[in-house]
């Protein structure tokens, strides 16, 4: 275990790519972690794993991360939220994630609970990302954060101004939310280029155009370009051509970032292979 679970690597030069992984909505990992399994042969760091993602119940990330360590034996990434989960849960969360031999956290605020579902659950926060950052490094967690631009209300500026203080609260790496051509890819590297963090870029494949509208339209802080959605709308094999933009970002992740996330949409990781093969 110990020759397997190991921190990712920041030093300048290096690139490392993360498999996002949503839990399963239930108590049985086991189908998931199998399929984990067959993409042993694919060249990646790990896995980055989601904490109730679109405020939606899912199996503990904490419980999820252990199991892959130790039955996929590749390295698991906790995503930490200050929306589940108050100062008290936070620190006792974080000593259970060294405990249990995580070494890498991913601190975020977490996804806002819908309006239709306040009436059975509500947040618990009383403290901010801020807060939880300097918690993780505390606890002796190499520590990342989200870099959301807002696009859809050119909200970069005070976006890369929030980054600035994470990295100052002690922030070690950074992940953005999904890109999808060179030119924005361009813009944020630019925009973060004077802050001493390595960030990652987000790669989200699509599967169909009603997939890529879905998420320019209705996902805030993604932006699906208009040449994109019309390949996606005119393709004859719309997950092909997902998966081709998807390489293309991967390509233009190296030139420009740190490493990147890819977030396998509906938990389709076969799609992987065609990704990360070429």
């Amino acid at each position: 275990m110990k020759d397997i679970i190991k921190k990712l690597d920041l030093s300048p030069g290096r690139f490392n790519i993360l498999i996002e992984v949503v839990p399963p909505a239930g108590p049985d990992a086991a189908p998931l972690l199998a399929t984990l399994q067959s993409l042993d042969e694919l060249s990646f760091y790990g896995f980055s794993v989601a904490t109730n993602p679109v405020a939606k119940p899912r199996m503990s990330a904490m419980a999820l991360c252990t199991r892959i360590q130790q039955h996929v034996h590749r390295p698991a990434i906790l995503h930490c939220t200050t929306r589940d989960h108050n100062r008290l849960s936070l620190q006792g969360m974080l000593w259970g994630a060294r405990a249990m031999g995580i070494q890498t956290v991913m601190a975020a605020t977490g996804d806002m609970v819908a309006f239709q579902d306040k009436h059975i659950t509500t947040t618990v926060r009383d403290a901010d990302v801020f807060s939880l950052v300097r918690l993780a490094r505390e606890a002796g967690l190499q520590t990342g954060v989200v870099f959301d631009p807002h696009p859809e209300s050119n909200g970069l500026e005070q976006a890369v101004a929030r980054l600035a203080q994470k990295a100052d609260a002690g922030a070690q790496y950074a992940v953005t939310q999904p890109v999808y051509d060179e030119k924005s890819a361009a813009v944020l590297a630019e925009a973060v280029r004077h802050i001493n963090l390595p960030v990652m870029m987000g790669i989200l494949p699509l599967r169909t155009h009603r997939h890529a509208a879905f998420l320019h339209d209705k996902v805030a802080g993604i932006t699906v370009p208009q040449d994109l959605r019309d390949r996606m709308a005119n393709a004859q094999n719309p997950v092909a051509e997902g998966n081709a933009n998807a390489r293309d970002m991967l390509a233009v992740a190296r030139r420009r970032f740190a490493g990147a996330c890819i977030m396998p949409p509906f938990d389709h990781y076969e799609i992987l292979a065609d990704i990360l093969q070429a």
